[in-house]
């Protein structure tokens, strides 16, 4: 029996594929320290772990919408599973931090395919203010994963080691590949036709491009993204490096940043209906640059200790979620035609600029929080400052 557009069990599916990625990323970020002591590298080096993944996941992004608006939805997401599931063996086998490291590239790679498709199909089957709402229950729905991942990683890395944790991703990517296989219809209504070619995927994002609005709306998803990025692949080195928390401790901080993400979606499927698209984002962006100026206060201040991070990181978090699933529904709307194109070049915007962020917290992090606070409270300015700024776009005006 395949499931239906109009069910919690679709919208649940639809999650799970968008929560692959990040999975297997929050899953081993308690084994961050550890994979600095095993592999006996540097904090930089165990990050680059992270980065490379982005880059994996950017170049994943080029290629796996434009692919299904072509062939469809289902067959590219297999293929995009069966990458992943290969390359996270290759993770959980990996003799150095070099293989690491160049493992987590390919499995992004893979990866990208179920969060791009994902998206793509929340556009084939739904319209305007619904799509927003479908986007947000994703959001709540895949925000419990990175709320429990972190806990059952820390548990994992205390009993098992941090290869466990890849174990644990790949039993997870296992039952979402049958899950497809057996119950997902194919959603892609209308094929983009002409040959695919690389000179054809990027004259396709040109196409995008010529739309203002699109670019806005990119822009924010891209800055609260990089936010967000930013404190997962710094935040065990400030958590348990400079306040002292266990990883298990660690864990249990990140679940309580991952609520204020919950939250941020359930308030935007309640608000989206009356307020609009623009209306729930306009209140995320304020939750982000709070949060930001929030923890860069409270660290600079030395106010709180773990709590001055984990406490503004949960608003920053809540404006995550009402501004990016928004963000992404708007910026596919004009292009019914090229869902799967628009959802592509979004996501690779997101990850090139998180990636370089990720590298920039990464080298700046030396025994102190600060740079945390500092990266993730000028991406939430600039995103507030950006979405002031765009109103005549957005309204259509210009």
């Amino acid at each position: 029996m395949k499931l239906r557009p109009d069910t919690l069990a679709m919208t649940a599916v639809l999650a799970m594929l968008t929560a692959l990625g990040p999975l297997s990323t929050d899953f081993y970020l308690p084994s961050l320290p550890e994979i600095v002591r095993v592999m006996e590298t540097d904090v930089a080096g165990a990050q680059a772990t992270l980065s490379s993944f982005l880059f994996g996941y950017a170049g994943g992004q080029i290629i796996w919408g434009p692919l299904s608006d072509r062939l469809g939805r289902k067959p590219i997401l297999l293929a995009g599973l069966a990458l992943f599931l290969l390359a996270t063996l290759a993770c959980a086998l990996a003799p150095s931090i070099g293989a690491l490291t160049a493992a987590r590239a390919i499995q992004a790679f893979g990866a990208s395919g179920p969060i791009v498709l994902g998206r793509a199909m929340v556009r084939d089957l739904y319209e305007g203010p619904r799509a927003g709402r479908e986007m947000a229950r994703m959001g709540m729905i895949m925000g419990l994963v990175p709320a429990v991942a972190p806990v059952l990683g820390g548990v994992l890395q205390d009993a098992f080691g941090w290869r466990s944790t890849f174990v644990a991703s790949l039993v997870f990517a296992l039952g979402l590949a049958a899950t497809i296989i057996l119950v997902m219809p194919e959603t892609l209504r209308a094929r983009t036709p002409g040959a695919l070619s690389i000179p054809a995927i990027f004259r396709g994002f040109g196409v995008l491009l010529q739309n203002r609005a699109f670019r806005v709306y990119v822009g924010l998803t891209a800055l609260a993204y990089a936010g967000l990025f930013a404190f997962i692949s710094g935040s065990s080195f400030v958590l348990i490096g400079v306040y002292g928390l266990s990883p298990v401790q660690y864990g249990l901080s990140f679940g309580f940043g991952v609520l204020g993400f919950i939250g941020g979606t359930i308030l935007a499927q309640r608000l989206v209906g009356s307020r609009g698209l623009d209306g729930v984002i306009a209140i995320g962006v304020a939750c982000l640059a709070g949060g930001g100026l929030a923890m860069l206060i409270c660290v600079a201040a030395g106010i709180g200790g773990p709590f001055g991070v984990v406490v503004p990181m949960a608003l920053y978090a809540c404006g995550v979620g009402l501004t990016v699933p928004q963000s992404q529904a708007s910026a596919m709307m004009p292009f019914p035609d090229r869902a799967g194109a628009a959802s592509s070049f979004n996501g690779l915007c997101q990850m090139l600029l998180s990636a370089c962020v990720g590298l920039l917290v990464g080298h700046a992090l030396k025994g102190t929080a600060l740079p945390l606070p500092l990266v993730m409270s000028a991406l939430g300015v600039a995103a507030l400052v950006l979405f002031k700024a765009s109103t005549a776009i957005r309204a259509g005006k210009v």
